[in-house]
């Protein structure tokens, strides 16, 4: 698994961890210094740098937001490397995050690939101070995706078929997929693929998706919900050795700002949302309509009573 992308390069979250904080709602992710707390009776909502994430942080303010309790939004942040940190210095309070690559980010080496397994693992995994509420049923995966033609030429149906032709393959993706055990180094080591190169570019969004339009890469990291693979014809290669875990949609909260009114509310969200409501979501924020992320996640919270 979420939604306009802010791609910071690791220089810079390095930089930006030690000198500053999550943007504001004004999507600056520099503008706010990291040691400086949220509100004592607000809940800041961050959001990674992705449309979906964004569109799900708005979901979730909006929720809080009608049980009366006070939300703010600090939006397009940055990757796990960055928001985790402001979660646990309080510059933020809550985030939607995806179960399975939470967990390979805090449980290194962690195989757990199921729902369940992978929630349960979840739950013990988290930074003191840290929680997880309800898992939804929607989720959203990171897949290799490749244009029909490439999988024509090269007779691919799943990501292990990379390997024989990984040599003339060019695969783009965000700048922590070079280093993470769910980009480069686990391709290299379950698939056994070692690419022609690495092109940085970011989280499956429009950098990633141009870039397959025009050639200039041959795999991409592309969200399994992005409306693009269905409307260009892509292939999402399969994943025979669940390189990806299962990556349903989970809020992380600070447990100071877990009362039972902001719990019951974000639980109820997650019973709501599902793998089909996500992705039409995402289809109308990064489809033609480019529709606004905060009206899209009103319309969802007042057609299931949730706002």
């Amino acid at each position: 698994m979420k939604h306009t992308k802010l791609v910071l390069a690791s220089a810079i979250v390095t930089s930006a961890l030690a000198l500053t904080a999550c943007g504001g709602s004004s999507g600056d992710p520099l503008a706010v210094s990291s040691d400086t707390p949220a509100a004592s009776d607000t809940i800041v909502v961050g959001s990674a740098n992705f449309p979906e994430n964004v569109l799900l942080a708005h979901i979730y303010a909006g929720a809080l937001t009608a049980k009366g309790v006070k939300a703010s939004t600090k939006l397009n942040i940055g990757s796990r490397e960055a928001y985790i940190p402001a979660l646990e210095d309080g510059s933020i309070n809550l985030i939607p995050d995806y179960t399975g690559n939470l967990l390979s980010y805090l449980k290194k080496g962690s195989t757990e690939v199921t729902s369940d397994d992978v929630y349960a693992a979840l739950k013990t995994a988290v930074p003191a101070g840290l929680t997880v509420l309800d898992q939804s049923t929607a989720e959203d995966k990171d897949a290799v995706v490749v244009t029909k033609e490439t999988a024509a030429k090269y007779n691919l149906k799943t990501i292990g078929d990379l390997a024989p032709v990984g040599k003339d393959i060019v695969l783009g993706g965000p700048p922590e997929w070079k280093t993470r055990e769910t980009g480069v180094p686990g391709l290299k080591a379950k698939y056994g693929i070692t690419f022609k190169s690495y092109k940085t570019l970011d989280a499956g969004g429009p950098l990633t998706i141009n870039a397959l339009k025009k050639g200039q890469i041959q795999a991409g990291d592309v969200f399994t919900t992005d409306p693009n693979i269905v409307e260009n014809g892509w292939v999402a290669l399969e994943d025979p050795k669940f390189l990806f875990a299962a990556q349903n949609v989970v809020p992380l909260i600070s447990k100071a700002k877990a009362t039972t009114t902001v719990t019951d509310a974000l639980n109820a969200v997650s019973a709501k949302l599902t793998t089909p409501l996500l992705a039409d979501m995402v289809k109308q924020i990064s489809g033609d309509e480019k529709k606004d992320p905060e009206a899209v996640a009103k319309e969802f919270l007042s057609t299931n009573g949730l706002g």
